[in-house]
């Protein structure tokens, strides 16, 4: 069930009124359900971050009212001037030159879900449906993409590698062909450590990237085959994604290549689709995981007629600024994604993607931080930045829009704290440092840690290939020093056992689904304010110690930090 929202006038008046202002403020942390079950569960934090207040912001956020949060949406227009009016009420001042928001161009596209993928294998059809079997799109703005007996071609991961001596194109011209190809990094499913990082993914396991490189082979189409275990997600939450319009920055604004048409199968129709073809998919599965393979040509073909409607729009970033009392040009940035899947149209149910979890817990979080920052005693004496991007469910693009075109030069920009999806689960003895091992901000972390009692430790799922799925990374591509906290797993109470379970509950039944609500019964709070807290310390300590933070030695993204700050590479 659904949680009654607040009345609009009560919303404008938290929106408008600063906590501990001059003002009388309305009881509103004592009247709603978030602040009870906040303080019923919490006790004294640190000064300006604050459990009610947190709960308060994700209850408005991921309410119906904001229709999940979905870009180009009135969702949009109540997300982002509730973002600008609590940046305001804060004190902070507007971080793009005078202006709250930066505009960021995109191109919303709807594929017509009723388009089917016609096969014709070993000269017999098979038809793949949207939804069930399949998952299909385009980024090219086209209304129709039409493809007509494209051969399809089975080349395992997709990767053309060179450092890694590893090309699954080799020896073969995909161009107007269609590619099929596993998710994941060659050797994953065979778990060997010698193949790429074994069960750690890198970036060439992204779909993102195995699309792209589809596109500069030439390829007209490309399919991913799923697996849950290697995705690291079920079938519906590739199908909930990828349902509904979808967004993208204009091609001038975004150099990547596109293929024409992409999507995903599943693993059932894909393994119907190879035997009818003559091939075994285990044993090519199996072959792919050996260096040396080469691309297996299908005896099938495939055609689609693809409708979609494609409007230009504008989505928005909302940035605030503290300014720096000694080094004002230099800034600290903490950032979230504010964007959801939105609402569903014709979905049955509860078709509203509330993502309370995923991420109004992080815009709650930079909120807190800000009013944390602004009440300190002493200002900071480095600028900090609150970066809330948009579209990075469909991307990373707020991210990466604002790393093309920062409001403080990269090479002034000391370093990123990123928060997406907080854990609800109470109090860890640990804390989770997604790509831990990347950078020097893990040893400023860790004297925070040491006075909290705690650690950091790495995800568990390596092979989900989190630290390519958050907006932190378009700046450490940029080599901007990031850093990706997420709650720990180690509970007060009830151990790993219970954090993993935790973490298996919500990827098994909220992540990207109607059921990712704000739910005052069952949240616990301790543990997401000691979590903001920690962040909150990280970014004390670089905006009044002077460092220059760099990536670890080996890391990949070292030499363009090294490139745009000589100084740090000392």
């Amino acid at each position: 069930m659904r949680h009654a929202l607040l009345p609009l006038a009560l919303l404008a008046l938290c929106a408008c009124t600063p906590r501990g202002s001059d003002q009388p403020a309305a009881d509103t942390d004592a009247e709603t359900p978030a602040a009870n079950a906040a303080t019923a569960s919490t006790h004294e934090f640190h000064d300006g971050i604050d459990a009610g207040d947190f709960a308060e912001h994700v209850q408005q956020l991921s309410s119906d009212a904001f229709g999940g949060r979905g870009p180009g949406t009135p969702g949009e227009e109540k997300s982002v001037e509730y973002i600008k009016a609590q940046f305001a009420r804060i004190g902070l001042q507007p971080g793009n030159g005078g202006d709250w928001f930066q505009t960021v161009p995109m191109v919303e596209t709807t594929a017509d879900e009723s388009a089917t993928l016609n096969l014709s294998v070993a000269g017999a059809p098979q038809v793949l449906k949207f939804g069930s079997d399949m998952v299909v799109g385009t980024r090219t703005g086209q209304a129709q993409v039409s493809i007509k007996d494209s051969p399809l071609v089975f080349v395992g991961y997709g990767v053309d590698a060179p450092e890694q001596q590893w090309n699954d194109y080799a020896g073969i011209d995909v161009k107007g062909k269609t590619v099929v190809m596993l998710v994941n990094d060659p050797g994953f499913h065979a778990g060997d450590a010698k193949l790429f990082d074994g069960k750690r993914m890198t970036y060439y396991g992204r779909w993102t990237y195995k699309f792209e490189e589809a596109a500069r082979k030439g390829a007209a189409a490309a399919l991913i085959i799923h697996d849950t275990e290697g995705a690291s997600y079920g079938w519906d939450v590739v199908k909930n994604s990828w349902s509904g319009p979808q967004y993208d920055l204009p091609a001038k604004d975004d150099p990547a290549p596109r293929v024409p048409a992409q999507g995903w199968i599943t693993g059932d129709a894909a393994t119907a689709l190879f035997k009818a073809a003559g091939q075994d998919l285990a044993k090519l599965r199996a072959a792919a995981n050996k260096r040396g393979f080469k691309p297996v040509p299908l005896d099938a073909k495939l055609s689609l007629d693809l409708k979609s409607s494609s409007v230009e729009k504008n989505s928005r970033n909302v940035i605030g600024l503290l300014p720096g009392s000694e080094a004002p040009d230099e800034a600290i940035v903490y950032m979230a994604h504010w964007d959801h899947l939105g609402t569903h149209e014709g979905e049955s149910g509860d078709n509203i993607y509330n993502g309370a979890v995923d991420n109004a817990t992080g815009v709650a979080a930079i909120l807190e931080l800000a009013e944390a920052f602004r009440k300190a005693k002493t200002p900071p004496k480095r600028s900090i930045l609150f970066l809330a991007v948009t579209l990075e469910e469909s991307g990373l693009l707020g991210s990466k829009y604002y790393v093309a075109h920062p409001v403080v030069p990269l090479d002034k920009t000391v370093a990123v704290v990123n928060l997406d999806a907080l854990a609800p689960i109470g109090k860890a003895r640990d804390i989770t440092v997604v790509g831990k091992g990347s950078s020097q901000l893990e040893d400023v972390l860790k004297v925070v840690l040491d006075k909290q009692q705690r650690k950091a430790v790495g995800e568990e799922n390596t092979a989900a290939g989190y630290y390519f799925r958050s907006d932190h990374f378009n700046f450490a591509k940029a080599g901007v020093p990031a850093l990706y906290i997420d709650s720990g797993t180690d509970l007060v109470e009830g151990g790993k056992a219970a954090g993993e379970a935790a973490g298996k509950d919500y990827t098994d039944n909220r992540y990207h689904k109607p059921g990712d609500q704000f739910d005052a019964a069952t949240w616990k709070l301790d543990g997401i304010v000691q979590d903001v807290e920690t962040a909150y310390s990280v970014g004390e300590a670089l905006a009044n110690g002077g460092q220059w933070p760099n990536w670890n030695a080996g890391n990949p993204f070292k030499a363009a930090r090294d490139k745009m700050r000589p100084a740090a590479a000392k």
